[in-house]
């Protein structure tokens, strides 16, 4: 059987340029997601919600190999992040963050796999709060994205530039929430060598009259 690896298949989403914003229109996704709040660097609720996905994610991954149906790698993680105040991402704020973090499902996994896979994940980890994690689908559509190579603590100034100078000298506004995927894994990699696609879903501004 061949293993998928959705970097490869899906180079709008996963291929991203470092040099320079790009405007593209993603087809929707389905997602293992878990909600939280808080600093990611310090909150417990955010490595639990890491482990949570990680762990329900290998899960469905092995179930969808014995089955039969695709053996895949798992892709990488991502976050939704949003506050009251958009600065709050350009300044470092993180204490008032949210976030929704996930781990993308393949097209080819039915939903009544990633039910089967959750209990089974329970089984495992009865203790595990497996009611934290959710399916959804995420249609973003529209997205202004760019790659971040390096920590962080410094993609403030090219969310600026980002927020302040692409948007809107192309008539563009916010739609949807920031939404970033970790390419490199934080534990094994320089932090100067990290690879993040930011990417903001983005809709044409209404003009002024």
């Amino acid at each position: 059987m061949e293993k998928v690896d959705l970097k490869k298949r899906l180079p709008d989403y996963f291929a991203v340029s470092a040099n320079e914003f790009s405007l593209v229109r993603l087809p929707p996704c389905h997602y293992l997601m878990v909600d939280g709040e808080g600093d990611p660097n310090t909150s417990p609720d955010y490595e639990q919600a890491i482990e949570l996905l990680y762990g329900a994610s290998y899960t469905l991954k092995f179930l969808s190999k014995k089955e039969g149906l695709l053996d895949y790698v798992v892709p990488p993680l991502e976050g939704l992040w949003w506050a009251d105040d958009v600065q709050t991402f350009e300044a470092g704020d993180k204490s008032s963050w949210k976030w929704t973090m996930m781990i993308m499902v393949p097209p080819q996994v039915p939903e009544s796999l990633v039910v089967k896979s959750l209990e089974d994940f329970h089984i495992k980890k009865p203790g595990a709060p497996i009611s934290r994690i959710r399916y959804e689908s995420l249609n973003e559509g529209l997205v202004v994205q760019i790659l971040h190579v390096g920590p962080y603590d410094a993609e403030g100034p090219t969310l600026a530039r980002l927020h302040e100078e692409f948007m809107p000298d192309n008539s563009l506004t916010f739609n949807g929430k920031h939404h970033e995927v970790y390419l490199g894994d934080v534990r094994r990699t320089a932090p100067e060598r990290l690879k993040t696609i930011l990417r903001q879903p983005v809709a044409a501004a209404r003009s002024r009259t």
